[in-house]
């Protein structure tokens, strides 16, 4: 079942919405604390999530954006400001859709269904493949192509091209490296994320691709 946050601070609005997208069998939860988005966010960890642009404390496209350091979930704004302007700011803070206020709700839910299925309707049919600028990771196989060639990585290496690729242009700790290859990090020592990086770019080097992997000092890894 989908999962859909709701950030509208009008209660009568949020309320037909929440309703609705439960007739149609989506989990949906309402946010109640607006100065702190994130909490309801990172807890939740929905699917999608609907953003209106007038908030207290920060507006929409505040939250949008902090949100899109953290996650590349579809956004879709809902919102009475109907300016050019507006829509343009929305897309480049990260939205993939716009709706405006009033709207009927089957508009909502098909625009909804729609960036659900672009979103999420590839991986649900098994296809697990990753691409940044001319490199592809086949995530199912652990294989990397770069033009005629190709080369294995082990399952680290894979997670750790993989986690970088999915937030390419941010950095990806090191902490939240060592999370996602162990399950306790406690008893890792630090040391051992280092050799695995340092073999996935020497694999990397033998397709042509040096300088992908930028080590950020003090903090992770991101993508060149």
């Amino acid at each position: 079942m989908y999962k859909i946050l709701i950030v509208e601070d009008d209660d009568t609005i949020s309320s037909i919405i929440k309703e609705n997208l439960e007739r149609w069998e989506f989990n949906s939860l309402r946010v109640e604390n607006f100065s702190d988005i994130l909490l309801n966010f990172a807890s939740f960890e929905p699917h999608l999530v609907l953003m209106d642009i007038n908030l207290p404390y920060y507006d929409g496209f505040y939250w949008c954006g902090k949100i899109r350091e953290l996650s590349n979930v579809p956004i879709l704004f809902i919102s009475s400001r109907d300016t050019d302007g507006d829509k343009i700011r929305a897309i480049t803070q990260g939205a993939d859709d716009y709706i405006e206020k009033p709207f009927s709700m089957d508009l909502l839910i098909a625009k909804i269904q729609a960036i659900l299925r672009r979103a999420y309707s590839y991986s649900d049919q098994g296809l697990n493949v990753l691409q940044y600028r001319d490199l592809i990771l086949n995530v199912e196989r652990m294989e990397v192509f770069h033009r005629a060639q190709e080369i294995g990585l082990t399952p680290n290496e894979g997670k750790i091209l993989s986690l970088l690729i999915r937030n390419h242009g941010n950095i990806v700790t090191r902490t939240r490296l060592m999370k996602a290859l162990w399950d306790d990090e406690s008893f890792v020592d630090d040391n051992t994320l280092t050799v695995n990086v340092n073999r996935l770019r020497k694999k990397l080097e033998e397709l042509g691709l040096e300088g992908y992997i930028k080590t950020i000092k003090g903090e992770g890894y991101r993508l060149s």
